[in-house]
């Protein structure tokens, strides 16, 4: 029988229902996952932020005499925010979100319990799930998505990512 994780079958356990029994519990690898989609957004993020702080060092007077008033300065502070978020906010903030997320596996449905900012519970029954994707990456770690046969191999819903021990 599959390893249950204790904490995550007391988050997870609530959300049963009557008769319905755990079969799997566990949790997403905190470790940083790169995807896809960050082939672009990694330059991207780059370039924004690059130039986001070179507008405010130039605004501020950094190179030399200062270029604008304070309504420039104040202008460029979201697009610096914005910068970091992208460049490494968002890496944080997915490892703050995977810290409190939690898949279960039981003899009806595939649960996931999300508790962050706001408590959130997504579930489909075994029955009805489409076809199962598994990318799975040097490590052993990677990404389920469940599609339409169709779909399989194009664009399907991200459904989390797992490590296998």
């Amino acid at each position: 029988m599959a390893q249950i994780d204790q904490e995550t079958y007391e988050v997870v356990q609530p959300e049963l229902a009557s008769g319905e029994t755990m079969l799997w519990a566990g949790r997403p690898s905190p470790s940083v996952i790169l995807h896809r989609e960050d082939v672009y957004l990694i330059p991207f993020s780059l370039l924004w932020g690059g130039f986001a702080i070179f507008w405010e060092a130039g605004v501020l007077g950094f190179w030399g005499k200062s270029h604008g008033s304070d309504i420039f300065v104040l202008w460029g502070i979201p697009f610096v925010l914005v910068g970091q978020y992208l460049i490494w906010g968002r890496f944080l903030f997915a490892a703050w979100l995977k810290r409190r997320t939690f898949y279960a596996v039981t003899d009806r449905r595939v649960i996931v319990v999300q508790n962050g900012w706001t408590h959130k519970t997504a579930s489909a029954y075994l029955d009805t799930l489409p076809a199962l994707t598994k990318e799975v990456g040097s490590k052993g770690i990677g990404t389920l998505r469940f599609a339409t046969a169709s779909a399989r191999f194009g664009h399907a819903d991200k459904i989390g990512e797992c490590g296998t021990e």
